[in-house]
């Protein structure tokens, strides 16, 4: 039987496993197979309750195809938010070379999209968990611009010679409070590690400490951008301003997405940076 004849078979094992999505799961698995025998391996790990990222081992964000594998946290599509705010402040620089870290990088999906959006960028990319910053090296590999990533805790593993030197600081921090990780779909609590999920007893924990230490990082005029949720940005709002920044909140109805969006003063009497790329790290 052709593949292309198997989609509703596997929509009705896949209904049957709870799989809200079943039909667009099942035409991503079918096109996906190779062989009849592989696409019935890829519908027993789904219906098993490993993500569909993980059985397909991509995912899409921002139009790009994100390589994910087991133990590896799945970029979320309204995340897509913070990074294109991310890129938009990037461009507002009008000029090549911009210096981006990417804390928390995960699969290195917010990196991926910020190293194809902007002009020559240096990137750093950041994150404690070895799995993830082997995937994020994986798909940053081919990234264009001057890309690094690293494995260590927030700050711990960058160079010091970007301290002060940071035009974007994106940190897609967990924020998820700790007694609500028991509630999440199984997908993440089961098959994503609790470090990428976990932010704390109100869920700001790893923000704070993302913010205390964002201002000897940044440049001047230096932007610190993290996703949070809606109930939770005051206190995110708060979390900032005591760090010495200024904040604002991006909202996306449409992707129900809340970022916090985070200046650095800028020095008096500091002129514009001169045009073209700054000094490598």
């Amino acid at each position: 039987m052709p593949l292309a004849a198997s989609v509703a078979p596997v929509v009705s094992a896949l209904r049957a496993a709870g799989c809200v999505f079943a039909e667009d799961e099942a035409r991503l698995l079918v096109s996906a197979a190779r062989t009849p025998g592989e696409l019935a391996a890829m519908v027993e790990r789904r219906a098993a309750g490993l993500p569909l990222e993980h059985v397909l081992g991509w995912a899409e964000f921002c139009g790009l195809r994100i390589a994910v594998g087991p133990g590896v946290f799945v970029p979320r599509r309204r995340t897509e938010f913070l990074a294109r705010e991310a890129a938009a402040l990037g461009h507002a620089l009008g000029r090549p070379g911009a210096v981006v870290v990417d804390l928390c990088c995960g699969s290195g999906a917010v990196g991926a999209f910020l190293a194809a959006a902007l002009d020559r960028p240096v990137l750093h990319a950041a994150d404690i968990d070895p799995s993830a910053v082997a995937c994020a090296r994986r798909n940053l590999a081919a990234a264009d611009g001057d890309v690094h990533v690293h494995e260590g805790d927030l700050y711990d593993p960058l160079p010091a010679g970007l301290r002060g030197r940071v035009d974007v600081l994106v940190a897609n921090v967990p924020y998820v409070p700790s007694d609500a990780v028991a509630l999440l779909p199984p997908e993440a609590r089961d098959h994503e590690p609790r470090v990428a999920l976990d932010g704390g007893a109100d869920g700001l924990d790893v923000l704070r400490r993302v913010a205390a230490a964002a201002p000897e990082w940044l440049a001047p005029g230096g932007r610190l951008l993290f996703e949070t949720g809606e109930e939770q940005a005051p206190a995110a709002v708060a979390a900032v301003a005591r760090a010495g920044l200024e904040a604002r909140v991006a909202v996306s109805e449409e992707l129900y997405a809340t970022v916090v969006i985070a200046s650095a003063p800028r020095r008096s009497g500091a002129g514009p940076r001169a045009a073209g790329n700054p000094r490598r790290a």
